[in-house]
């Protein structure tokens, strides 16, 4: 692999692991970079978790030291994300991930209106919301469906467990970003090694990856966190309008 593409995934776990601290997504960059760098489409997944789980895991300790992350969710989505990643991950060359990109697309579209239309929607925290019932739905939601999917095609992970808590249990976006973070760590986990054991991770390359992913997400959870759940929503907004134009684009016009 030439220095400048090196180079150019550097930069863009970088600027991953920044979008991932803030809202997740940070897929949208690291994936089609490594890709062009000449991974097959399963090396680019694999070793996108092993730099990935790195800056996730750097944002989680980040958010935990200064804000509250809900523990009742964590704990519980978390050990079950760890299966489900590693479940999809395993089913990824047996299962068309095109089957899944456009109703993730439809879900997408639907999640940018619901926000936009909603300008109050996630700035400040709605206790009300939170029951049993809930709660329960929230840990499977997180746990299994979104786990599942980060393991087998993974763009916009973050961004949907935000969504679902803020949603389902009525958090701000900056609480629910610190506890996406820790079921985004144990999502990465599983999928990681699944594609660690399968020998599809370039270690060398992932690791150096890692590195630029933890300085972007110490940025960019400070930044989440120092600016609050307002500058949460206007990046959420961004990266949901990058997912929809990226899916798109894959679904009606690369053929």
């Amino acid at each position: 692999m030439a220095a400048g593409e090196v180079v150019v995934l550097l930069v863009a776990a970088l600027a991953a692991g920044w979008v991932d601290a803030v809202v997740g997504g940070g897929g949208l960059l690291q994936l089609p970079a490594l890709l062009l760098a000449g991974l097959s489409p399963v090396q680019a997944m694999a070793t996108n978790k092993s730099a990935s789980i790195f800056g996730t895991a750097s944002a989680a300790v980040a958010y935990a030291r200064n804000t509250k992350f809900d523990r009742a969710v964590a704990v519980p989505a978390g050990v079950l994300a760890i299966g489900f990643a590693g479940l999809g991950a395993a089913s990824a060359a047996m299962l068309e991930a095109g089957v899944l990109k456009p109703l993730v697309l439809v879900v997408l579209l639907g999640v940018a209106a619901f926000v936009t239309l909603r300008p109050a929607f996630g700035l400040a925290a709605q206790p009300h919301l939170r029951t049993q019932a809930r709660l329960a739905a929230a840990i499977a939601l997180a746990g299994i469906v979104i786990a599942f999917y980060d393991g087998i095609l993974g763009p916009g992970t973050g961004t949907f467990l935000l969504i679902a808590f803020t949603s389902v249990l009525g958090m701000d976006f900056v609480n629910a970003s610190a506890t996406a973070k820790i079921l985004n760590t144990s999502t990465n986990l599983g999928a990681l090694i699944v594609f660690a054991w399968q020998g599809h991770v370039l270690w060398g390359l992932g690791l150096g990856m890692a590195v630029c992913s933890i300085a972007g997400a110490q940025l960019g959870a400070r930044m989440a966190l120092r600016r609050g759940s307002g500058f949460v929503r206007v990046v959420l907004l961004c990266v949901v309008a990058a997912l929809v134009l990226k899916l798109g684009y894959e679904q009606f016009f690369a053929r």
